[in-house]
């Protein structure tokens, strides 16, 4: 019976301990795995790089009529083939990544908060998702046009192929990782280090922080594409609250506190 009961605690993650060096050597192989998830991923994407490529002119296409991007070294077009591929190989292999990730931390949770941190998987991916379309069909429209008009009586832009799509998969990369941090919120609250009490006293907060983040991640200085970017922000940060309250009930964190 007592062989029992101490597995059952070593399962809800009461009783796990492991030295620092087995921490380490697990945080090896979960690194491991997840680089070669994304070796896979990247392998992948060297067979669809030309067809993101073209995807990726679109919006460019739209406000110029010659939509050909300059090289300015011999080895650019390569270099750029390849960092889509890698781009694509990062998006395909989030959700193994975060896999990994989650499943390092898992083994200081109970039984119950493993299940729902696994379950959150998904929802994890379909938000890095999401937050790649809003930049794709909301941001970038106005942004490429805005910089490609800003003083055209004085400049005339000819934008590089390495400046163009570095911008643009930087854009969509950074914004579908700030999509994501509802289930962030989530899966910090089920071990307790956050609470729905404290992120609604910190809104002043979120708000600087939101827009900080709006001014590092949309490409112009305009207050409309600011505001593209805050919003959302914002409005993830209350979701962020509601999923960090029933995180907290889940738990059963406020219960055991009472």
């Amino acid at each position: 019976m007592a062989e029992l009961v101490e597995q059952e605690e070593l399962e809800d993650g009461h009783e796990l301990r492991m030295g620092f060096f087995e921490h380490l050597d697990e945080l090896r192989q979960r690194l491991t795995k997840a680089v070669f998830s994304l070796v896979v991923g990247t392998a992948v994407g060297v067979f669809v790089a030309t067809q993101v490529l073209v995807l990726l002119l679109e919006p460019y296409c739209a406000i110029v009529s010659d939509c050909e991007l300059v090289i300015l070294d011999p080895t650019g077009n390569i270099l750029i083939y390849f960092k889509v591929a890698l781009m694509v190989g990062g998006i395909l292999s989030i959700p193994l990544v975060t896999y990994q990730m989650l499943m390092f931390i898992l083994p200081g949770l109970t039984r119950k908060e493993k299940r729902y941190v696994l379950l959150s998987i998904p929802a994890t991916t379909a938000l890095f998702i999401i937050g790649v379309l809003f930049a794709w069909k909301i941001l970038m429209p106005p942004a490429l046009g805005f910089l490609h008009g800003f003083q055209a009586e004085i400049f005339e832009p000819e934008w590089t192929a390495d400046g163009y799509i570095s911008f643009v998969t930087s854009l969509l990369f950074w914004m579908g990782v700030a999509f994501q941090t509802p289930l962030i919120f989530f899966i910090i609250s089920l071990m307790g280090l956050v609470s729905a009490r404290t992120l609604i006293r910190q809104w002043r907060i979120a708000v600087v922080g939101a827009s900080i983040a709006a001014a590092l991640i949309t490409p112009t200085i305009d207050p409309v594409n600011m505001f593209l970017v805050m919003a959302p922000l914002l409005t993830l940060y209350a979701l962020s609250i509601v999923l960090v309250y029933f995180g907290r009930k889940m738990s059963g964190i406020d219960r055991r506190t009472e």
